[in-house]
């Protein structure tokens, strides 16, 4: 089909799907485990205006909540999941999460949450989809086939630094029994190495929590005293160390900031754009 994406090499961890005239993006590795429904947006075939045009997925950036609620319903349509049926985080950029059941179907979306700071999400009930957003931060997506459990977090500068991937897994043991060797884990379209410019202040953070023999994976140091941040492969070693197997792990080469105008980037626009958003949902009766 094709798209337009920029991807920073050729290599096919992304499928790009259109169903129900909505366009977005799966995982061939989480689909392969023939145990979840799931996709992210892309900006495309919503009905939202302006710089929040068209797909944008969150009420907090402005937009009239009709329009919300249509791109979650065409989102919905594409993927075979009612609206009434998902679940939002709340995201502060901490790494709490929040162990999701039946009653919290719906929050989010068509009713109001009732938590907040919730930056990761992790359920065992078929059918409930988990919703996280992004505009640039790294989307974590986690399937544990054998205890059937699922989760979803976001992982931005501070969230990768505090391992918000190994918080998940070790979440995910405590809560379903689960065995990382046999979660499978995606790491999401989000901002490449390339395009990530940051301060000092952001890299003792990763100097604290990485050991110096990844660091010249991680980052480097430019003329201008700023440094270049690959929250990827500091993911991808997040996940690594927490236990999952790399033939287990699918790691982007999509960059949000390198494709704006299919994929919302809040470098690329200055801060003006909606949110793109992750789905994730075990199937129910094994369909």
């Amino acid at each position: 089909m094709g798209i337009g994406l920029r991807y920073q090499d050729e290599r096919h961890v992304f499928t790009e799907c259109f169903e129900k005239n909505v366009h977005f993006l799966r995982y061939p590795l989480l689909e392969r485990t023939g145990a979840v429904r799931h996709g992210i947006s892309t900006r495309l075939d919503g009905v939202s205006k302006g710089d929040l045009g068209t797909m944008n997925l969150s009420f907090t950036r402005g937009d009239d909540p009709k329009n919300v609620k249509e791109n979650y319903q065409r989102m919905g349509d594409a993927l075979g999941i009612p609206p009434e049926s998902m679940v939002c985080s709340r995201q502060t950029h901490t790494t709490n999460i929040r162990v999701v059941t039946q009653k919290d179907a719906g929050k989010g979306v068509v009713q109001d949450c009732d938590y907040t700071d919730v930056d990761g999400l992790l359920t065992c009930v078929p059918g409930i989809c988990l919703v996280t957003f992004y505009a640039d931060c790294v989307p974590l997506l986690f399937v544990d086939p054998v205890r059937k459990a699922i989760a979803s977090s976001h992982s931005g500068w501070r969230g990768t630094a505090a391992r918000m991937g190994q918080v998940t897994v070790e979440a995910m043991r405590r809560e379903f029994g689960s065995r990382p060797e046999d979660i499978v884990a995606a790491v999401g379209p989000s901002i490449c190495g390339d395009c990530y410019e940051v301060s000092e202040d952001v890299i003792q953070c990763f100097r604290d929590a990485f050991s110096k023999t990844v660091w010249n994976r991680l980052f480097y140091k430019k003329e201008n005293g700023k440094y270049q941040l690959d929250l990827w492969k500091a993911n991808e070693q997040v996940l690594l160390d927490a236990g999952i197997q790399k033939e287990h792990l699918a790691v982007t080469n999509l960059c949000t900031c390198c494709n704006p105008g299919l994929l919302f980037s809040h470098r690329a626009s200055g801060g003006k754009r909606g949110n793109l958003a992750a789905f994730l949902a075990l199937k129910e009766d094994g369909r």
